[in-house]
């Protein structure tokens, strides 16, 4: 009798309205014939404690849909890889990211966190008794360096409620819109040169050129070189140090760089941007093939996510090492 066939590994994509990486991702991995297929997944509601199909689910979208976040925390109970980590991603955010980043050596602009301007129903004034009134907004703009400041919210991404400030009445004003939001107050680093730094896996990096003030989504510029030696390396050491301490298996960190310093300004991108229109064709593809190098070897077991424990206990001693061996392109 003829032996069956061993049934392929499966990989799980999880989307939102991005149209042009996932497709080609799918197509990527299928068209390996590796012992791997990959489909969008299908969900319709999930018993508890059910088993998984898949090895691997990539995540780009869990964080605009909780029932998504609660299935794909199931999945990690029965042996699934997410990308990335459904526990970590529900527990970061860019204030404790500013935090981590200063206590492992990476620069980062001053940051202080702010109480919220307004509260949900229910929460009344003796809620609120630990709070001193009113903020002492003098004090804290004075620890950031004064005007001009970055007011943006604590948690949050795609450029939303994001404020440079350059006086009190504009301060106040940006403020009073944020309602329950947490925000930040942030030192303004007037950079001279700006990097995004695709990651995935915590060791392969595409350092590209970016700017965040050219018209979407013509923001990445093909520029080799546009760093120096000791400017890019400031860029790769920190995107290595931090993505090695979140825990992340694709995520964007981005670099102001003042005065040949290199200043972290934003890495807790855990659904980074990957559109062709954005990446433009250059970058595109080295995208589509790195996370299908990344989630085949996850699912055919060749490489092994670290565990949630270990990524808190490496956040809370803020003992995290980058990993030796990595492959990086500035091209």
């Amino acid at each position: 009798m003829a032996k069956a066939k061993k049934a392929d590994k499966k990989i799980g994509v999880m989307v939102g309205r991005e149209w042009s990486w996932p497709p080609a991702f799918i197509e990527e991995v299928n068209r390996r014939n590796l012992g791997v297929t990959a489909e969008y997944l299908q969900l319709g509601g999930t018993a508890m404690n059910e088993p998984s199909e898949y090895a691997v689910i990539v995540d780009r979208i869990s964080h605009e849909i909780p029932y998504y976040r609660t299935y794909l925390k199931n999945a990690v109970l029965q042996g699934t890889v997410v990308v990335n980590n459904p526990f970590w991603w529900s527990a970061d955010d860019k204030f404790f990211g500013a935090s981590l980043s200063d206590a492992i050596g990476v620069k980062h602009p001053r940051t202080i966190a702010l109480p919220s301007h307004s509260y949900v129903e229910g929460v009344v004034d003796e809620s609120l008794r630990n709070l001193i009134y009113p903020i002492p907004w003098e004090a804290h703009v004075e620890a950031v360096g004064g005007f001009p400041v970055i007011l943006k919210p604590a948690w949050g991404g795609g450029f939303k409620q994001v404020f440079k400030l350059y006086n009190y009445d504009q301060l106040y004003d940006a403020y009073n819109t944020t309602g329950t939001e947490c925000m930040m107050l942030q030192e303004c680093i007037e950079w001279e040169k700006y990097a995004r730094v695709m990651c995935i896996g915590k060791e392969h990096f595409m350092v590209m050129k970016f700017d965040a003030n050219a018209p979407w989504p013509h923001r990445y510029f093909h520029e080799p070189g546009f760093l120096t030696p000791e400017e890019g390396q400031q860029v790769l050491d920190g995107a290595r140090k931090l993505n090695e301490a979140l825990g992340y298996d694709m995520n964007t960190v981005e670099f102001a760089i003042k005065d040949g310093i290199a200043y972290a300004i934003d890495f807790t991108n855990p659904a980074p941007d990957m559109d062709i229109n954005s990446l433009t064709d250059h970058y595109f593809p080295w995208v589509v093939n790195a996370m299908a190098d990344m989630c085949i070897d996850y699912a055919l077991g060749k490489r092994k996510q670290s565990k949630v424990t270990y990524q808190w206990n490496s956040l809370l001693t803020a003992s995290s090492k980058p990993k030796a061996r990595s492959t990086t392109t500035n091209e």
